[in-house]
């Protein structure tokens, strides 16, 4: 049996006045997703709650935030989907010296770079598009 004190940390041998026990089977099931908490001595699936969805979502966006791709996985991506170069792209940005200085001289390119955001708008790339880009290094087909 695991126990559990009133602030929720667990213990495998018996404790006063546990808020909570369970067998192991179901400690099991449980200690390997954070998607449960203990509601009223009873382990409740949190999975579904606004709360928790909310932070599913946050911990997406910081995911994506630290993702980034070569300069070079970029332009191929954008040139196997539609068919336009780095040249056609760089043509796009105009006199903006610091858009164009990011351009030329990045290796890499995070996702919420606003460079990023700005050519994929552009080009009419969704943000779920260009999420789908740095997650799997290619556009949607």
């Amino acid at each position: 049996m695991i126990y559990f004190d009133s602030n929720k940390t667990a213990f495998s041998y018996k404790i006063e006045n546990p808020i909570a026990s369970i067998d192991d089977e179901t400690w099991s099931k449980y200690c390997a997703t954070d998607k449960w908490d203990i509601i009223d001595g009873e382990f409740t699936d949190i999975s579904t709650t606004p709360e928790y969805i909310a932070k599913e979502e946050e911990k997406k966006e910081l995911e994506l935030a630290i993702k980034s791709l070569t300069k070079r996985e970029v332009f191929l991506a954008i040139y196997r989907d539609k068919g336009i170069t780095p040249e056609q792209i760089r043509s796009m940005i105009g006199d903006n010296q610091e858009a164009l200085i990011e351009f030329d001289y990045a290796d890499n390119y995070y996702r919420f770079n606003p460079l990023i955001n700005s050519i994929g708008s552009a080009l009419g790339y969704s943000k779920e598009d260009i999420d789908y880009l740095f997650i799997n290094k290619e556009f949607k087909k």
